[in-house]
């Protein structure tokens, strides 16, 4: 079983910066892709960024150009490095984690979650 553990989140005023991380634990399987979904209250859970092991990435629209995804293969553990923050980025932040095996079955993992608030 892999376990994810964020870290990073709080508070933080409009046009700040947070950093969050996640680390993969337990079964060490291959995590093909890792990233960050954020669920604002009363909404769904969307996708904020993707990375897959080789470097390939993926942004929701309303974080391009002011968040970035990386990952160290070797630790097994995502970033999330958040900048220009606006009080819609508001959330609670996911860790998330695929694996898809040689039979292309698809498994996913997730965090419990860091809350990230953006406010004066």
């Amino acid at each position: 079983q892999v376990q994810l553990v964020e870290s990073g989140g709080g508070l933080v005023q409009p046009g700040g910066s947070l950093r969050l991380s996640c680390a993969a634990s337990g079964s060490m399987v291959r995590l093909d892709a890792m990233g960050w979904y954020r669920q604002a209250p009363g909404r769904q859970r969307d996708m904020v960024a993707l990375i897959t092991t080789s470097g390939a990435t993926n942004y929701a629209d309303s974080v391009k150009g002011r968040f970035t995804v990386s990952r160290d293969n070797a630790k097994n553990t995502v970033y999330l490095q958040m900048n220009s923050l606006k009080p819609e980025d508001t959330a609670v932040y996911y860790c998330y984690g695929r694996r898809t095996t040689t039979s292309n079955l698809t498994y996913t993992y997730w965090g419990r979650g860091t809350q990230v608030t953006v406010s004066s």
